[in-house]
């Protein structure tokens, strides 16, 4: 039994390091808190904008605060290379991120999600963009229990997965 253990690890880290090491485009998928400081959305903006200059293609969803500055960086890198994957229709977004959504070149509208409360909607979100990516990039807090659950989710489809936390 040991050695099923060992020899999954040494699948995982092998994966993960061809993952890494992989030199054409990824699928890389951006997610995190809308309860994101300024500062550090400029540096998710920064980001996401040198991944897509990578040409790396960039998945996120449509809330504010880290998302949101993962969307400006990626739009000003290429925006052909950014989709973005709602959890409910473009209606039910905050108006802010209206405007900015209705830029985006590929962007998919869950609406079925409509009568599912934002967090119900947003776990089925997430899961969706897992799905599509190859690696994980997530900004939490210790208590973002919708996006420590999508780390899990990916790490268990064995994606890279990358937890940056803002506390």
């Amino acid at each position: 039994m040991n050695q099923a253990v060992e020899i999954s690890g040494v699948d995982t880290l092998a994966q993960e390091l061809a993952t890494i090491q992989q030199t054409g485009s990824k699928r890389i998928a951006l997610l995190g808190s809308r309860h994101v400081p300024i500062t550090h959305q400029h540096l998710i903006e920064m980001m996401s904008y040198a991944l897509v200059l990578g040409g790396n293609r960039l998945m996120t969803s449509g809330a504010t605060g880290t998302n949101s500055a993962a969307i400006r960086g990626a739009m000003r890198a290429d925006p052909n290379l950014l989709t973005v994957i709602l959890p409910q229709s473009l209606e039910r977004q905050p108006r802010e991120s209206q405007v900015q959504l209705q830029q985006v070149m590929h962007l998919v509208e869950n609406s079925e999600n409509d009568h599912l409360s934002l967090a119900e909607a947003s776990a089925l979100c997430n899961s969706e963009i897992i799905s599509r990516c190859q690696q994980l990039v997530c900004f939490a807090f210790h208590d973002s229990k919708t996006l420590l659950r999508t780390c899990e989710e990916a790490e268990e489809q064995r994606k890279v997965v990358t937890i940056f936390y803002f506390d």
